[in-house]
C-alpha cells in the first residue's frame, strides 16, 4: 500500500536528495581535477624559459661596438638605446640543446623609448638563421630578414603596423622545415613558404646567432621569453 508523506516529511526527503546529488557531482569533479591539473602541468613543462626574469644567465651583451647597457629590473630585460644597435645573444652552453626546427617561441615586448625596431629576434632554421623584425625602417615595418637576400623591408613578408611606445605586445613565432609563421597579439602577420628559399640575416646582426634580440636606436623591454618543440605529428 502506497503511503503519502506529509508536507514536512516531503521537505526532508527532497533536501536529502539534493545533498546526495551534490555529493555525487562534487565527487565526480574531484575525480577529474587531478587529470586536468596533470595535463596543465605537462603543457607548462614543454616550454623552456629562455629568460629567468632575474639575471642575464645564458645571455651576453652582443658586441656590436655601438651598444648601450642591457639590465634586468622587475622581471624585465631592458635593452637600452644604442647608437644604433644594442642586443643580447645566447651563449653556447646556456641551455640544454634547443630545437633548430619544428619549434615555437613566444615573448612579450614593448618599445619603451625611440622610434625604430624594438625586436629583431634572430632564430635558427636547421643550419641557417633568420630574423623577425618588428617596427623597423622608421618604426612600422614588420617582416623577416632575409629571404633570398631581401630584407624585411623588401620581401613578401613586408607589412606595416603602427606600434605605440609603452604598450606590451605578445609575439609568437613558429618555425618548421616548410614555413615560418608569426603572430602579433592574436593577429597572424607572417606566413611564408620557405621550402625553396635561402634564409639569412643582415650582416649587422650576424653576431646575434644562434638566438638573439637586438634593437635599433630604441630601448626595448622584454619578458616571458620561452621556447618549445612542436608536438610530433602522429
Amino acid at each position: 500500500m502506497l503511503v503519502l508523506c506529509n508536507f514536512a516529511e516531503r521537505k526532508i526527503l527532497f533536501a536529502g536528495l539534493i545533498c546526495l546529488v551534490g555529493f555525487i557531482c562534487s565527487t565526480s569533479v574531484l575525480a577529474k581535477e587531478p587529470a586536468a591539473e596533470k595535463g596543465k602541468q605537462a603543457d607548462c613543462e614543454k616550454w623552456i624559459s629562455l629568460f629567468d626574469g632575474k639575471t642575464l644567465n645564458g645571455w651576453k651583451k652582443t658586441n656590436f661596438g655601438t651598444e648601450a647597457d642591457v639590465i634586468v629590473e622587475d622581471k624585465i630585460m631592458i635593452i637600452e638605446m644604442g647608437a644604433p644597435l644594442t642586443g643580447v645573444n645566447m651563449t653556447d652552453k646556456a641551455f640544454k640543446p634547443l630545437p633548430k626546427i619544428n619549434y615555437e617561441m613566444k615573448l612579450k615586448a614593448k618599445r619603451h623609448l625611440g622610434g625604430d625596431f624594438f625586436v629583431a629576434l634572430t632564430f635558427p632554421i636547421n643550419d641557417e638563421f633568420c630574423s623577425l623584425v618588428l617596427g623597423g625602417w622608421g618604426g612600422s615595418v614588420v617582416g623577416l630578414s632575409c629571404l633570398d637576400g631581401y630584407d624585411a623591408s623588401e620581401n613578401e613578408t613586408t607589412d606595416y603596423f603602427q606600434f605605440k611606445n609603452g604598450v606590451w605586445y605578445d609575439i609568437r613565432l613558429v618555425v618548421t622545415k616548410d614555413k615560418i609563421e608569426a603572430w602579433l597579439d592574436k593577429e597572424r602577420i607572417i606566413k611564408v613558404d620557405i621550402s625553396d628559399k635561402k634564409l639569412s640575416t643582415r650582416i649587422e646582426v650576424e653576431l646575434s646567432h644562434p638566438i638573439g634580440l637586438a634593437t635599433f636606436q630604441t630601448t626595448a623591454h622584454i619578458r616571458d621569453f620561452k621556447m618549445r618543440p612542436l608536438p610530433k605529428k602522429k
